[in-house]
């Protein structure tokens, strides 16, 4: 994965994209309005690089501890991934690619997901 999204630095660009959209997407918005854009862009290159199999070690706090207090549901989560695909698509990542790096973020859900007001109807 981490060669088909053109290692680092393709990581990197497509988080260039995609935080910028995080911000402008009114689903999305208010759970990054008080974050810094280019520390959050630097975290997730860094922890996709390391998801994607590549040389970088994600040195930022844990996902459950970084959620826990959010009230996060499903669909917020879905939107975030609605727009990672976006931003995909974008910087033109191969569908197979696309894939392969959505796989291994989705566990990331159990941590993320910290709402039970429209979780339980997914289930």
């Amino acid at each position: 994965v981490y060669q088909a999204w053109g290692g680092k630095a393709g990581i990197r660009a497509v988080m260039d994209d995609f935080v910028p959209r995080l911000f402008a997407d009114p689903r999305t918005a208010p759970f990054f309005k008080n974050t810094n854009r280019e520390n959050l862009t630097a975290q997730l290159t860094e922890q996709l690089c390391q998801q994607a199999g590549g040389p970088c070690t994600y040195a930022g706090a844990p996902m459950k501890l970084v959620h826990q207090d959010m009230d996060i549901t499903r669909r917020d989560f879905n939107a975030l991934v609605e727009i990672l695909q976006q931003a995909m698509d974008a910087k033109a990542i191969p569908f197979a690619a696309q894939n392969g790096m959505l796989a291994r973020l989705a566990p990331m859900h159990r941590e993320i997901v910290t709402s039970v007001s429209d979780s339980q109807q997914a289930r």
